[in-house]
């Protein structure tokens, strides 16, 4: 399925669904620490759900893990007697942890991811020196979604779309009216996501983000992460397909290819890697588990050095 049809199959469901009772809500908690907006979105019909991108607290002076923020997640699921079925991830994520085992022990959902990410395994399990023991097949999770992948979530249709370029595994997911769409873009004041991560690629970004303007202009974007722009007091982690394309700083309509590749090539040059990168894509390539524990009955995390 090309670029352009995966897009028109989504308007088409998205035109299907503008009807005030068939849009998803959709509830956000946010994690200061690491900037993220996790989301949980459901279907208010059937109270299916679908818990996006959450967070396992992790310390990494001490190394050691909490489960505050996903409690806030599991609270809202039961006091809303939500039936989740999925735990989705948009790409492995490389400045926090995520939590998605730990909650599908708690409020369940099948842990989804897109299936690049085993190109993902291949590049940081060489970097980490995982060993043959790693498994680089996406085993880790119980499905990889494809480009044009359609699903349900209650009486919600909903599409997997391919937009690579931050990592070669992003994926957005459109549920109705609402994409959540990871770190292709930022809110229209900040901007768009690096590109400089292995696997990543500037022109690549710039064509999937394209690929998701192509989208109703009234869609609903729901962004993984914000830092507040200059100016701007309070976080936010919502923005719509028309307020991008009229006033992304770096991608609005009418910014040509060659300019934003120049822009964020350059930008990335000056970019320090998130605090969390080491344990986050060694834990997140795993599908949110720990590296398997050694002799002694615990788990530990590489740091190669003067490698990235």
């Amino acid at each position: 399925m090309t670029d352009a049809s995966v897009a028109s199959a989504a308007e088409q469901i998205l035109l299907a669904e503008r009807a005030p009772d068939k849009r998803p809500i959709v509830k956000t908690f946010f994690d200061d620490a690491t900037f993220t907006a996790s989301h949980v979105v459901h279907d208010p019909e059937t109270k299916a759900a679908a818990v996006v991108d959450s967070v396992l607290d992790y310390d990494p002076a001490s190394g050691r893990t909490r489960y505050d923020s996903a409690r806030k997640i599991v609270q809202y699921v039961r006091e809303n007697d939500l039936n989740v079925i999925w735990q989705l991830e948009t790409h492995a994520h490389a400045d926090h942890l995520s939590a998605a085992p730990w909650l599908q022990e708690q409020i369940g959902g099948k842990l989804g991811i897109g299936a690049d990410i085993t190109r993902v395994q291949n590049v940081f399990g060489k970097i980490f020196n995982a060993g043959t023991s790693f498994a680089r097949d996406g085993s880790q999770f119980d499905h990889l979604f494809h480009d044009g992948d359609r699903f349900q979530i209650g009486s919600l249709n909903a599409i997997s779309l391919h937009v690579p370029g931050h990592t070669p595994a992003d994926m957005a997911f459109v549920i109705g009216d609402a994409a959540f769409i990871g770190d292709t873009l930022f809110m229209p004041d900040y901007g768009t996501a690096r590109a400089d991560f292995p696997g990543g690629d500037a022109r690549t970004l710039y064509h999937s983000i394209r690929r998701l303007l192509s989208l109703p202009e009234q869609t609903r974007l729901f962004l993984c992460h914000d830092y507040k722009a200059p100016g701007r007091s309070e976080f936010a982690w919502e923005t719509t397909v028309g307020a991008e394309r009229r006033h992304n700083i770096h991608v609005h309509d009418g910014v040509p290819e060659e300019d934003f590749v120049s822009m964020r090539t350059k930008r990335d040059a000056t970019l320090s890697l998130p605090n969390l990168i080491m344990p986050s894509v060694q834990i997140n390539m795993r599908g949110g588990h720990m590296p398997e524990p050694e002799e002694n009955g615990v788990s530990y995390i590489k740091i190669p050095v003067n490698t990235l």
